[in-house]
């Protein structure tokens, strides 16, 4: 075998044409680069490895409320009849149908007895057979249930071609609404009546500040399809309604709006209710939300609760849903990677 001469050697092309830039970049970045033991993220084990980078859609594909999910990500409900309902709206179903994700509407309680913002919430299609739910507020429900009017419900979910209803439970965003209705009965009476009237799948939730051991345990109890935490560290409703309200309201009030519980409370909750009650849950399934800023937070939390979970985000979602879809688009990847990456190196402790 010949040997190359040195005139072949050096006529060949560089392999690396990057790597000189590459390498000043290191030395100027070096000292900025540098991450402290105490900013260490303690949740993880890193294991570097047993994997090699994932590719593009290895997230398993998984069952969640009867559909088959590609990714682990809920879009929270978020918006109701605004105008840019329909954009938003739109938007999300478009990428729940694309990346294989569940969606919660907003508020459809104008939907109850006026189509003219049916448009807005008709997204169903879009959504290439990933799960639909309506959303309406317990006040709603209770007068339905008043007025002998549950049939509207089935009509909301006929016209929506929803696979189910989200009830939202919001006392204190409905005490502090200048305009908010008062409950005549404990919401959990009001839940139990619309379980046996409706058929389809429930799903039960907060409005940014979770709930305690003591619901969520009754609620673990029912024939629920999920229950959604909407715990505090998201998008608190009650104080933003306190917000829309006098400067004295909020002072009397103002300090009402920090009572909650966060997800990783909440998810502790559900493992010590898992623990006690046994054969006695009925609700097979949750969706962590609240305060889930990224990845990492979802990543961690699905593998920390003790049943099947999936997490749900609001405001990420609504940043990036208000304009051009390849915005959102982009956004969405960009989270499923790094769950991909995550799911290859790390281990939660």
């Amino acid at each position: 075998m010949n040997k190359p001469n040195k005139a072949d050697i050096l006529a060949q092309p560089e392999e690396d044409p990057t790597a000189e830039e590459r390498k000043r970049d290191h030395i100027q970045l070096a000292f900025r680069s540098q991450v402290n033991s105490g900013e260490l993220d303690a949740r993880f084990y890193y294991e570097p490895l047993f994997s090699a980078h994932p590719q593009a859609g290895s997230w398993p594909a998984f069952n969640f409320l009867g559909h088959t999910f590609r990714a682990p990500l809920w879009v929270s409900s978020m918006t109701g009849g605004t105008a840019m309902a329909n954009t938003i709206n739109h938007n999300l179903a478009r990428a729940c149908g694309e990346f294989g994700m569940g969606m919660g509407l907003g508020s459809c309680r104008q939907l109850l007895y006026s189509d003219d913002r049916l448009t807005d919430f008709a997204v169903k299609p879009l959504m290439k057979g990933q799960p639909l739910f309506a959303n309406l507020g317990i006040a709603q429900l209770e007068q339905l249930i008043t007025n002998n009017e549950l049939y509207r419900i089935n009509i909301l979910l006929d016209k929506l071609e929803a696979d189910g209803l989200i009830i939202h439970v919001n006392p204190l965003q409905e005490w502090l609404q200048p305009e908010g209705d008062r409950f005549s009965q404990p919401p959990l009476q009001t839940i139990e009546t619309i379980l046996e009237y409706l058929k389809a799948p429930i799903i039960v939730k907060e409005v940014g500040q979770g709930m305690g051991l003591e619901s969520m345990k009754a609620l673990l109890q029912l024939p629920l399809a999920a229950v959604d935490f909407a715990a505090a560290g998201g998008t608190n409703f009650a104080k933003l309604e306190l917000l829309r309200d006098s400067e004295e309201k909020q002072l009397i009030y103002g300090q009402l709006a920090n009572v909650g519980h966060n997800a990783v409370e909440m998810v502790g909750f559900v493992n010590q209710l898992i623990a006690e009650l046994g054969d006695r849950v009925k609700c097979p399934a949750v969706i962590i939300s609240g305060g889930i800023q990224n990845f990492l937070d979802g990543y961690y939390l699905i593998n920390k609760v003790k049943m099947p979970a999936i997490y749900g985000q609001a405001s990420g979602f609504l940043k990036y849903a208000q304009g051009e879809y390849a915005t959102l688009h982009t956004y969405i990847a960009a989270q499923i990677e790094g769950l991909e990456l995550a799911q290859a190196f790390l281990k939660v402790r």
